[in-house]
């Protein structure tokens, strides 16, 4: 029967993802609908979830994407971010439709004043995705994919706000005060007095600009601290219902030998209520052939028929089994870790490396020791198994030379007579419709004991056929032990060693430990070295990656919204949403006890996005009240209240899409949690800060502005320069 089937988990992750992109919907229209009160008008806004859903899938077929973790994360995701230009552009509309202009011309002249910041905002989410589509091996993979899904999803959503959104509104607007209801008189009251109290305290905040702006930068400085006390890892540990429990026998011990510890520890898991199945395999470790080794893979119930997580139960099992084989290296590994790199994937893989085997043998000991004294990793264990039983068998070149037998015949001939060859491919012996392999070696009481080697003889090379010639005569024979597996990393002598991270302890305090201890023990400038491999090195390579990227989308961010505004400092203002951004993410990751890994990076990638769009929004219509005539405070005191209501509706949508997520539930659930636990922490700090922080900075830029010069005035200039440069 079929013992185990990995496309339960991915079947059941994939359904747990789905289930939250239809909840994410649903949180959203019912924020649209709280907001507005109206069935029509939160359907003209959630029709262009569809489109941008539907969308994404076209792009999907022709990218060659599928349905998997990332595609499917940033489907959901997207749900809140979407609906928000539709929000927008809606809000404006009404707002010119309660004026008293027609449903035509207020869609036309409402649109046409909040295209700007659609389109503004819309770019900056894709110029954030831009470097991360570029990002190169396992990890840029992942991110490709993500990043083209939610930069269509959110281009679509510009499309059909900018397009279907003002066609509806010209057709099916109705005005809240001709068909209010109790909501919608409660909401226009709470945003109205909501917006009443905005202007005062804004007021404030603009007479008290360096005092807001050094608080907010004291709670930014303070909230980096936490990156400090943050775990850190690649990728956050899944409840897969699967784990694996690798057993190591004294090396020398015989495959008959390994079987019967083996089936010691399957008699302590039947006992275990939480194990559904296992089976075991030995002898195939690691493709090695090394009999004294084995592995049991241990199915367990799935999560919602037992107390207990996948976690504690592998430390449970590890403990109880080393109890009832105290003499044998037990160690465990989680499965939903590997896949992230072609390596064997756990959480802490490094190589000691240098040119001499005992020396490595000892090195390795003392790093074991060293290392399993901090507390910081669990299931240490090293390829290296030192002591197995050999005859060494080393040519007398100086009896071979007057016996006549080279040295070649006797590696050939002990070789074909006690370890056996295979001979060329082709010569198989077909059996009851199989093919065999022709081996040849000695009879199997032939070669099962040293004295065997004494019968060896081996033909010289005198005479028309040669003498036949002992083998004892023309080799030294040693009795000894070496090494069960030899294995060289670019092309060096290097024990491979691997461990897991202790459960709540950070992937980058171990591996800084890994390090620490290699630093104090290695032997300074004889060739020895540690070299972080595998999953380890993939964090770190991951980590720089993103944070490069990261730096580098904001760089195009600016650049993008400089040629929008046409100004060097107002993108600098938008952009100052950021900073607030992080210190929300960090601090909700810390509040929940989660850690910074991959996906909490995904959702601060997606956070860089997402958080400019409440500077825009006031940037923007700012600007338009200063073309007005207005002064800069005067300016920010009318604008700011006005754009507080689509300000508020787009955050919390996007804070209600990220909110299923949050919750730890379904398959998978690990790696969605941190993702959006970030999203929701920035988007709710930075917001607040936002909305007093970014018109602070924008009353101190405006000294830095450079004078629009008019069209008429430039041709004035030009005229006078002429004039002056003309002959009398």
């Amino acid at each position: 029967e079929v013992r185990n089937d990995s496309t339960r988990f991915i079947k059941k992750s994939v359904d747990g993802l789905v289930f939250t992109l239809i909840l994410s919907a649903l949180l959203t229209s019912f924020v649209c609908f709280l907001f507005l009160g109206s069935w029509t008008s939160t359907i003209n806004i959630l029709l262009s979830i569809p489109t941008s859903i539907i969308g994404a899938f076209i792009a999907f077929y022709f990218c060659g994407f599928t349905l998997n973790t990332f595609t499917l994360l940033g489907l959901s995701l997207a749900i809140g971010i979407v609906v928000d230009d539709a929000i927008m552009m809606l809000e404006n509309i009404v707002r010119h439709f309660e004026m008293g202009k027609n449903r035509r011309r207020a869609a036309i002249e409402g649109s046409k004043e909040i295209t700007f910041a659609a389109l503004a905002t819309t770019l900056a989410i894709a110029a954030i995705f831009l470097p991360v589509v570029f990002m190169q091996g396992m990890v840029g993979k992942f991110f490709y994919q993500y990043g083209i899904t939610v930069t269509v999803a959110v281009f679509l959503s510009l499309l059909e706000a900018l397009t279907l959104t003002p066609m509806r509104c010209a057709r099916f607007l109705q005005s809240t005060r001709e068909h209010s209801n109790w909501l919608i008189r409660t909401m226009d009251k709470f945003m109205h007095n909501l917006a009443e109290s905005y202007r005062g305290t804004l007021r404030w905040a603009l007479n008290h600009r360096w005092k807001v702006i050094a608080i907010s930068l004291v709670i930014f400085a303070s909230s980096m601290v936490l990156v400090t006390t943050l775990r850190r890892e690649l990728i956050p540990a899944q409840d897969q219902s699967l784990f694996l429990m690798t057993i190591k026998a004294p090396v020398g011990t015989s495959i008959e030998a390994t079987d019967k510890i083996f089936q010691q520890a399957e008699v302590y898991l039947k006992s275990q209520p939480e194990v559904d199945s296992y089976y075991t395999t030995i002898g195939n470790y690691e493709a090695n052939n090394v009999v004294n080794i084995g592995t049991i893979y241990v199915i367990l119930k799935d999560y919602d028929q037992r107390k207990f997580s996948q976690q504690v139960l592998m430390d449970r099992y590890r403990d109880g089994v080393k109890k009832i084989l105290p003499g044998e290296n037990i160690f465990t590994q989680d499965l939903s870790l590997t896949g992230m790199t072609p390596s064997r994937g756990y959480p802490i893989e490094f190589t000691i490396e240098g040119p001499d085997w005992k020396k490595l043998l000892e090195l390795s000991e003392t790093m074991k020791t060293e290392l399993n004294k901090t507390g910081l990793i669990t299931d240490l264990n090293e390829d290296f198994q030192a002591g197995m039983p050999e005859i060494q068998i080393v040519p007398n070149r100086d009896r071979s030379a007057n016996t006549g037998v080279s040295v070649t015949t006797i590696g050939s001939e002990v070789q074909t007579l006690m370890g056996g060859m295979i001979f060329n491919a082709n010569t198989q012996y077909p059996l009851n419709g199989h093919r065999y392999y022709i081996r040849v070696r000695n009879e199997p009481d032939q070669h099962s004991d040293p004295s065997d080697l004494d019968q060896i003889y081996l033909r010289n090379n005198r005479g028309s056929s040669g003498e036949m010639v002992p083998l004892k005569e023309t080799v030294d024979i040693h009795i000894g032990s070496g090494p069960q597996l030899i294995t060289r990393v670019n092309r060096a002598r290097a024990v491979p060693m691997f461990a897991n991270v202790a459960h709540g302890k950070s992937q980058q305090d171990a591996l800084e430990a890994v390090e620490k201890v290699a630093a104090d023990i290695l032997p300074k400038n004889q060739g020895y070295k540690v070299n972080v491999t595998g999953s380890a090195s993939a964090f770190r390579d991951a980590f720089s990656s993103l944070i490069f990227a990261i730096i580098l989308g904001v760089a195009v961010a600016y650049m993008v919204l400089a040629s929008q505004f046409n100004s060097f400092i107002h993108p600098v203002t938008v952009l100052m949403a950021l900073p607030f951004s992080l210190s929300g993410a960090l601090i909700a990751l810390w509040l929940c006890n989660q850690s910074l890994s991959l996906f909490s990076m995904i959702g601060l990638i997606l956070l860089m996005g997402i958080v400019k769009k409440n500077s825009i929004l006031l940037v923007d219509f700012t600007n338009q009240r200063r073309e007005a005539g207005s002064g800069p405070d005067q300016a920010l005191l009318e604008a700011c209240p006005v754009r507080l209501r689509p300000i508020l509706m787009t955050s919390i949508a996007t804070i209600a899409g990220a909110i299923p997520e949050a919750f730890n539930f379904g398959a998978g659930a690990e790696t969605r949690v941190p993702m959006a636990i970030s999203i929701i922490g920035g988007v709710l700090v930075s917001t607040f800060l936002t909305l007093y922080v970014v018109p602070c900075v924008y009353s101190l830029f405006v000294y830095f502005e450079r004078p629009e010069v008019t069209d008429e005035e430039e041709a004035r200039a030009e005229a006078a320069n002429h004039a002056q440069g003309s002959p009398a």
